[in-house]
């Protein structure tokens, strides 16, 4: 693989991730920060689907959207944490090109879906403001379970199509990714193949997630701000708006985040790895904390658990 060209897919075993290009000895201190983070997000997600399954109370189509976002957050954090932390505290930093592809694969898988379990979870909030005597037609247990179906089709079918282009490539003698994940732009990077595929397949399915999902959140929103400004008392406008507060305040983190990653230049990679790790792990940290801090049902939950093993004990 010395010549650039000559080098084929198939001739590579692996690829070396870089991380963060900081001192050797401040590796230590990143995995120990990884460590929290990520055993936070284990906490507060398990925790979270832990409560959404034993309280009864809580089996409504909007804690069933929950559930699986929880359980998505839960799941791509740890396709990326575990091997980040491992390539911290190890002098070799490799990953097989079936790891690399394996891990690039669920976390498109579990991205793209959360895009679209939210954008479910959006329309349901729309319903049961607007249309709250009619939410339980509406918002039935199969349509609940056909969209969250859906929206894991929909991130499966992307992912296959990510990873297809992403990795049928000619790669050049390099095998170094100037990340600390399998990052699709790092490794178009390293490629010497033409691009053009790749970036029209990349640019067909940005459009075709984040349009429809951007529509269905921007539309449900619009109309649920429309139906409380209706509402004669401040009271019922308050009450109103807290039952969409903790998802609109998850959404902009999510896209927020994505957001500014997408526009941060790629002269500045060490920026990007930044704020990679704010969609990876914080923003799945955040999520249960939004949603248990700003939701009596869930805090209400957590107390009867609370109280029930302090009985038992």
């Amino acid at each position: 693989m010395g010549d650039k060209g000559a080098g084929n897919h198939s001739d590579v075993t692996d690829f070396i991730l870089v991380g963060f290009r900081v001192r050797p000895e401040l590796h230590i201190l990143l995995f120990l920060l990884f460590l929290l983070v990520y055993g936070m997000v284990l906490l507060g997600n398990i925790s979270m689907i832990g409560i959404i399954v034993t309280d009864s109370q809580l089996n409504t189509p909007m804690y069933f959207f929950l559930g699986n976002l929880s359980f998505i957050d839960l799941f791509y954090s740890t396709v990326i944490a575990p091997k980040a932390m491992v390539n911290f505290m190890s002098e070799k930093k490799t990953v097989s090109f079936v790891g690399c592809a394996a891990q690039f694969f669920f976390f498109a898988l579990f991205i793209v879906t959360e895009g679209f379990v939210l954008a479910a979870m959006a329309y349901d909030r729309f319903i049961a403001i607007c249309n709250p005597l009619l939410y339980s037609v509406h918002m039935s247990r199969r349509l609940c379970t056909q969209l969250v179906a859906g929206s894991y089709f929909c991130g499966w079918v992307s992912s296959i199509l990510q990873v297809s282009v992403t990795f049928s490539v000619s790669f050049c003698a390099s095998r170094v990714i100037d990340h600390f994940f399998c990052d699709s732009y790092q490794i178009e990077k390293i490629s010497c193949s033409n691009l053009f595929v790749n970036k029209m397949v990349s640019l067909s399915l940005a459009t075709c997630i984040i349009l429809p999902t951007v529509v269905v959140i921007v539309v449900s929103y619009m109309y649920i701000v429309t139906t409380v400004l209706k509402i004669p008392s401040s009271e019922g406008r308050k009450k109103a708006f807290s039952t969409c507060s903790s998802h609109l305040g998850v959404v902009s983190l999510l896209y927020g985040t994505v957001s500014f990653m997408y526009f941060t230049p790629p002269s500045n990679p060490e920026l990007r790895k930044v704020v990679s790790v704010f969609y990876i792990l914080v923003t799945p940290m955040l999520n249960p904390l939004i949603y248990s801090l700003r939701n009596k049902d869930v805090k209400q939950a957590l107390r009867k658990i609370l109280w029930k093993k302090k009985s038992l004990s």
